[in-house]
């Protein structure tokens, strides 16, 4: 999802800029109201194992460039649910400067592009959430329908928020759509294993956990009460 170097220059920077600022804000917005209803122990012990996830999946596992940008599993629903929306937005965040300031200096001038496709991406999926998932049910009993729906909005918001800045960076060149087009249909390839991924982490969660509220879940894991 890391839109290539070039594909957006000079004053389009700026939008980038702007679309961050708002995303990160209201990622800021959700971290708060985390740290409110955990406690700062809590938020921190969360945020620090997602950007964990975050990095290794930009670095360590397998990324393929693909058209106008690189085809990542990020396992965005994954932290979502088992951190929740603030400590997953944080992360995120984190996750991606670091990758750029330390193993990546020439993403940083796509930085504003890339976090505001992360984080919109995010705060799609915790709004398309609450409607996919009734208040009763408990993460970890969701079903792979569920999942499914949640993955296909987290993974295509991706796309859409890509493709948009691809168009708006180059025009629609019948290049630059074949380019688009290549890194869509690669990247939504990652839908038939990401679900996957997320039951089995939720079915380890309900073998293994007592059910008990912990600093290191989300509430909505087991639906439990502090």
């Amino acid at each position: 999802m890391h839109i290539e170097a070039g594909v957006v220059q000079g004053a389009k920077m700026i939008l980038g800029y702007a679309t961050a600022a708002g995303t990160v804000a209201m990622g800021a917005k959700l971290a708060w109201e985390n740290i409110k209803e955990y406690g700062l122990v809590s938020f921190l012990l969360k945020t620090l194992i997602a950007t964990v996830i975050v990095f290794s999946c930009f670095e360590v596992l397998p990324h393929y460039p693909v058209g106008v940008s690189e085809v990542h599993l990020i396992l965005g629903t994954t932290i979502f649910l088992m951190f929740g929306a603030g400590p997953a937005m944080v992360a995120l965040a984190l996750g991606l400067l670091i990758q750029g300031v330390f193993f990546a200096p020439f993403d940083l001038p796509q930085y504003g592009i890339n976090v505001t496709t992360l984080l919109a991406s995010m705060l799609l999926l915790n709004m398309a959430a609450k409607r996919i998932i009734p208040q009763n049910i408990a993460y970890k009993d969701i079903t792979y329908t569920q999942m499914l729906k949640m993955s296909v909005i987290w993974e295509g918001s991706i796309v859409t928020w890509v493709a948009f800045w691809a168009f708006y960076g180059q025009g629609f060149s019948a290049e630059n759509i074949q380019n688009v087009l290549s890194f869509g249909g690669s990247y939504m390839l990652v839908i038939i294993i990401e679900p996957l991924i997320d039951l089995a982490v939720l079915a380890a969660v309900k073998a293994f956990n007592s059910g008990k509220c912990n600093l290191l879940l989300d509430k909505r894991v087991n639906n439990c009460k502090a």
